[in-house]
């Protein structure tokens, strides 16, 4: 007869246990639901401060141009003093003073903007991490809910889980593959190519040296010797793309600096380089994603935009990177619905998914194409 009462009380405090945690579980639910809804909210906002600090930007590039005109002219001004009226040195002088005063403003308001969005931002981050709480807190009661009704569905889910993690490896695996085919191909078509011209020239030059031949001699070294300077650039490059070792020693903001001027003598290019903010040491992974992004975006604008001038502006915000690359290209029009992607854009767009950032790109035909990219980070403090 105890036996019994036991097991029915045992019963009821199961039951009554059963009922707590699903009411639990829908108060946790309706939390995660207002954060969300919150959340949408910030995320329009923060488009739309984006938006703004995108024309704000085009503003100050447009009101610096005017800026470096006014300088000029003012200079002209002040060198032929004498044949300008003073209705002219004034008006030179206002539209100067009116176009620098346009330009501090509009810089500040730049500054404000990206402020406000990093505040956003944050607060985004914050109510992100409360969705995340309380969805993990719904797995675990989930977890004991299933635990206590005998439901065993979530097998389901572990498997999925499990299915998930190899197909991400797969990926991983492919990428390698890829890379390596890179690499041998750009070994097989220069390096492997040079060093094949470079045994045959030598045989050519043992026939010449029986011969005695030596002015042939001396030219066939002469080209043998270019030969090979030629083949040792081809393997430096290679192994710039394979790793820049300069990131090691120096950090992302050096290597892209000596990048982007080399890059400038190579491709005869006017580029600007600017960076806000205060460089930090991020881990060596990211510093090479980021790299290779800017390093991807430069390689598209001098082989398919036809691009005269390109600009690339890095911004350390407090946990967070901006990026972006700017040209006066060609442009291109927005790929039609169902369009087989770009390999490069889609790249891209994976290497940025990665580092679970985010990508954008505007163009238009005849107007240039600009490249953004956001990318949160943990840097490393220094010692």
């Amino acid at each position: 007869m105890q036996e019994q009462i036991d097991t029915a009380i045992l019963e009821k405090v199961i039951k009554k246990t059963i009922h707590t945690v699903e009411k639990s579980k829908e108060q946790i639910f309706d939390i995660a639901e207002s954060a969300r809804e919150e959340a949408n909210n910030l995320l329009q906002e923060i488009e739309q401060v984006k938006k703004e600090v995108s024309e704000i930007i085009e503003q100050a590039d447009q009101l610096e141009k005017r800026w470096r005109n006014a300088r000029v002219r003012l200079s002209e001004v002040s060198r032929h003093f004498s044949r300008f009226s003073e209705e002219d040195i004034r008006k030179a002088y206002e539209t100067a003073q009116q176009i620098q005063v346009n330009l501090i403003l509009t810089r500040e308001r730049e500054s404000n903007l990206r402020k406000k969005r990093d505040e956003l931002e944050l607060r985004l981050r914050n109510i992100e991490k409360t969705i995340e709480r309380a969805e993990n807190l719904m797995t675990q009661i989930g977890v004991v809910l299933d635990y206590l009704t005998g439901d065993i569905s979530k097998i389901t889910r572990v498997l999925e889980t499990a299915q998930h993690r190899q197909q991400l490896g797969l990926q991983v695996i492919q990428a390698q593959e890829e890379e390596r085919k890179r690499v041998a191909r750009d070994i097989h078509d220069g390096p492997a190519q040079s060093m094949a011209n470079v045994v045959l020239r030598s045989e050519i030059v043992e026939r010449l040296l029986s011969q005695g031949n030596l002015d042939a001699v001396r030219q066939e070294l002469k080209e043998l010797k270019e030969m090979v300077r030629n083949s040792l650039a081809d393997v430096r490059k290679i192994i710039f793309d394979l790793r820049p070792m300069a990131l090691d020693d120096l950090g992302l903001v050096p290597t892209l600096k000596k990048f982007i001027q080399d890059y400038e003598t190579r491709y005869r290019m006017e580029t600007e380089f600017v960076v806000f903010g205060r460089e930090k040491k991020l881990p060596t992974s990211m510093e090479v994603a980021v790299f290779r992004l800017i390093q991807e975006c430069l390689n598209n604008a001098a082989k398919h935009a036809k691009a005269r001038m390109v600009q690339v502006k890095l911004e350390y915000a407090k946990d967070m990177i901006h990026v972006i690359v700017k040209d006066d290209g060609v442009g291109f029009a927005a790929p039609e619905k169902g369009a087989r992607p770009q390999f490069g854009i889609m790249g891209m767009r994976e290497r940025t998914h990665l580092l679970e950032g985010e990508m954008e790109i505007t163009s238009e035909i005849n107007r240039g194409t600009k490249v953004y990219f956001t990318i949160p980070f943990k840097y490393e403090k220094e010692e």
